[in-house]
């Protein structure tokens, strides 16, 4: 490892633990997760899914909109890596995935229409109990090395860490109740980037961007800043304003 890769792991790390001391956003952590893993390896793009109460699978987090589309293509049609991942409790690694074609065949068509030729899916897990996945894809056919893997793992860790702290780790209805927390405050946030995109005209990577900026910006919870705007006590207009006053959007 480089210095100056060292350097941007050490920082993502000291982001992430800094974040988890204090009264955090598990789903604002959850994208600075995605968004590093997207970052510091050999992948263009991340997402995290997570299992609720019954098991079933949801999208919590994505580092980009096409990683997001073919996250939750693979829970409309039950099939793909990260699912895989999720039912054996395993890694799953593709380095190709034209070699996978009849075990994925929906689902390799998609990646490869998003632009993704190999995926590896690592299982975020709290002691024996899967909580979800974290799947990063790739644009490029290959497979990360050991050390790229070990980062994604160590990610995946923060991630379990971010959702279930030692105090509940052995308290089954809390974690259950903070993994549902996770999965709709994620809902909502949805809902508030289709405000912001339709108010500003905007792609729904730039009205994220526009909304997580408002809310770090005035020290609020990104879920809580995204309630807002659903329930109109936040006006669109104030938020997109913002990002333009700080020239993240013209």
């Amino acid at each position: 490892m480089n210095d100056d890769r060292e350097h941007e792991v050490i920082r993502a790390f000291v982001d992430l633990s800094n974040e988890l001391v204090d009264d955090y956003d598990v789903v604002d952590m959850l994208v600075q997760l995605t968004s590093h893993a997207a970052r510091l390896l050999d992948v263009d793009s991340a997402g995290l899914l997570l299992a609720d109460w019954r098991g079933a699978l949801h999208l919590a987090a994505s580092s980009s909109e096409r990683t997001q589309h073919l996250e939750m293509f693979q829970l409309q049609q039950d099939e793909g890596p990260c699912l895989d991942c999720y039912h054996d409790g395993e890694p799953v690694v593709v380095s190709d995935l034209d070699e996978q074609e009849e075990r994925w065949p929906q689902f390799c068509a998609a990646a490869r229409a998003a632009g993704f030729k190999s995926v590896h899916a690592l299982p975020m897990r709290l002691r024996d109990t899967v909580l979800g996945t974290l799947g990063l894809f790739g644009e490029e056919v290959g497979a990360l090395d050991d050390d790229d893997m070990a980062l994604a793992q160590a990610l995946v860790h923060v991630a379990s860490v971010a959702i279930v702290n030692e105090r509940s780790a052995n308290d089954r209805a809390l974690v259950n109740a903070q993994l549902q927390h996770a999965l709709t405050s994620r809902i909502v946030v949805e809902q508030a980037k289709g405000v912001i995109a339709h108010g500003g005209n905007l792609e729904m990577d730039a009205a994220f961007a526009v909304l997580r900026r408002y809310a770090r910006d005035h020290g609020r919870k990104l879920s809580d800043v995204a309630a807002e705007i659903v329930h109109r006590e936040l006006a669109q207009d104030a938020v997109i304003d913002h990002a333009r006053s700080a020239r993240l959007i013209p």
